[in-house]
């Protein structure tokens, strides 16, 4: 339940909902919390070098409201380092109150933080609260994470009827799972697309629903056109229809709409 101070006002931290920012933010995080800024100390360009132009950098006291994802307890009161965007007026924004969202790994004191990225201090929305714990949940039922590395050999069968047809295009990922996607085609149906996520492919595969894990490792990470590679061994026809269909996929799982820049 957000405090009633901090849910009638208007936050000054970033606020990120888009699934794909907040899968990049969560996946890539060994913990995130839920926080309350209780203090800020603004430190001088001179006294902490590296700081990015148009930016000040805050020392950040915050106080644990929820710990979403972590192995390891932690404090009830943390500490780390923030750099903050100067508003219109040339003046860094006032965070004291504001609920946050933090995608943190440890520092070298205790209760010490560091955020995992210049992005990873964002505004506690219900959104991305819930999205967050969405992406975690599927992410820790489903242990075996993988990310796409390449497209693969990709192959175009003509069917027994003029009209019907079938194209298998096989993924590489990083831990060499037997990732493919497929589309069928046939007369006076709409084209159907799946993917496989082990080697044996059939019908009942279902594509990737939009805003889970895996239309996120699809939509966010396929190549925009399909490497030349994967149709070396295809006759023109082939290549073309294998292209065809590459491209209904990627129109089937829309874009991977990104705020913050990976």
């Amino acid at each position: 339940m957000e405090p009633a101070h901090a849910a009638n006002k208007a936050s000054s931290l970033q606020t990120v909902n888009g699934y794909a920012d907040l899968a990049d933010l969560a996946l890539g995080a060994p913990m995130v919390v839920e926080a309350e800024i209780r203090k800020t100390y603004r430190i001088k360009a001179k006294e902490s070098p590296g700081i990015p132009a148009g930016h000040g950098r805050y020392l950040v006291t915050a106080e644990v409201v929820r710990l979403i994802s972590g192995r390891d307890a932690l404090p009830s009161r943390i500490n780390y380092l923030v750099d903050v965007p100067f508003d219109s007026r040339g003046k860094l924004p006032k965070l004291k109150n504001e609920l946050a969202l933090l995608f943190l790994k440890r520092g070298q004191s205790p209760g010490q933080m560091v955020l995992t990225g210049p992005h990873s201090q964002i505004a506690r929305t219900e959104e991305a609260a819930r999205t967050i714990r969405a992406i975690l949940t599927e992410a820790n039922a489903n242990p075996r994470r993988f990310k796409i590395t390449d497209v693969g050999d990709a192959f175009h069968v003509p069917g027994t009827i003029p009209g019907e047809s079938e194209t298998q295009i096989f993924l590489r990922t990083s831990d060499q799972r037997p990732v493919s996607l497929s589309v069928l085609r046939r007369p006076g149906e709409a084209p159907k697309w799946s993917v496989s996520l082990d080697e044996m492919v059939d019908e009942s595969s279902a594509p990737a629903g939009r805003d889970t894990l895996l239309w996120y490792r699809l939509a966010c990470f396929l190549p925009g056109q399909l490497p030349q590679s994967s149709v070396e061994n295809a006759s023109p026809d082939e290549a073309e229809a294998i292209r065809a269909d590459y491209r209904f996929i990627l129109e089937q799982l829309g874009p991977c709409a990104r705020q913050i820049k990976p």
